[in-house]
């Protein structure tokens, strides 16, 4: 696929993105969509791809960063509670409440009744939340290590991305076994009838996008939502700007 042909591709969905915006808003709908994956899979790529149309005032992401004190000292879903849509908006968690799923028990940050307890909890708290009316999606983006090691490489090559790499990324890579490990425990618990998890193939980022995009589509049963017909009005002499005062000051010119 070349960079044409998927901006082609990525610009009638991204279309059909803002039809899904403007229902939910219009219908008081309640969508959340998580992503979750290995470091380096394309989960931020895929979350800019589905927002960066979007009227941000509808369409959230949520990317919660390490828990404070008293966080800690919280029911371990609270914070997440927080940061979850009311009606007519859209929340996109980059990382989700299964951290404690991944990164927390592969690391040591919990205990294993901790994340026992999560494994438990979890499915319960996802029928309470699709109960109160929240639809609720489940993306994994599946990366090999192969491409997960060519994507950390570009990083520390390129001065764009080098503040993605973290020391956090090294151990993940020494800890492939294990987070494949807590990978296909967290499925076997919480990939449930009513809460279903959706691997995505993402060792093609492109491609990833566009199919991610493409089953949130299929799965959300929007209907088109018709902009009404606005005509501008003729410039009139009241509408006209006056000149900005000499004193304010300008940016230069540099280019």
């Amino acid at each position: 696929m070349d960079k044409q042909q998927y901006k082609q591709q990525l610009k009638a969905l991204q279309v059909e993105l803002i039809q899904l915006q403007q229902w939910v808003a219009n219908s008081g709908q309640k969508l959340v969509v998580i992503f979750e994956g290995r470091d380096a899979a394309g989960k931020g790529g895929a979350i800019k791809a589905v927002s960066e149309r979007l009227n941000p005032r509808v369409v959230r992401v949520a990317a919660l960063g390490k828990p404070s004190d008293k966080e800690r000292q919280q029911w371990y879903f609270q914070r997440y509670v927080e940061h979850l849509p009311s009606a007519g908006e859209i929340v996109l968690f980059d990382r989700s409440w299964y951290n404690r799923a991944g990164v927390e028990k592969v690391m040591g940050f919990c205990t294993d009744e901790e994340h026992q307890e999560f494994l438990r909890a979890c499915p319960e708290f996802e029928r309470m939340l699709i109960r109160s009316g929240i639809r609720l999606v489940k993306y994994w983006f599946s990366v090999s290590a192969e491409v997960q090691e060519a994507r950390f490489q570009e990083r520390l090559d390129n001065p764009l991305k080098r503040w993605k790499f973290s020391d956090m990324d090294l151990i993940s890579r020494s800890r492939w076994r294990e987070y494949s490990q807590a990978r296909n425990e967290m499925f076997k618990h919480t990939d449930t009838q009513d809460s279903p998890w959706y691997i995505i193939d993402a060792n093609h980022d492109k491609k990833a996008r566009l199919n991610c995009i493409s089953h949130l589509l299929s799965l959300v049963p929007y209907q088109q939502q018709p902009f009404p017909k606005v005509e501008l009005p003729g410039m009139e002499e009241q509408h006209r700007d006056l000149a900005i005062p000499d004193k304010v000051k300008r940016v230069p010119e540099t280019y």
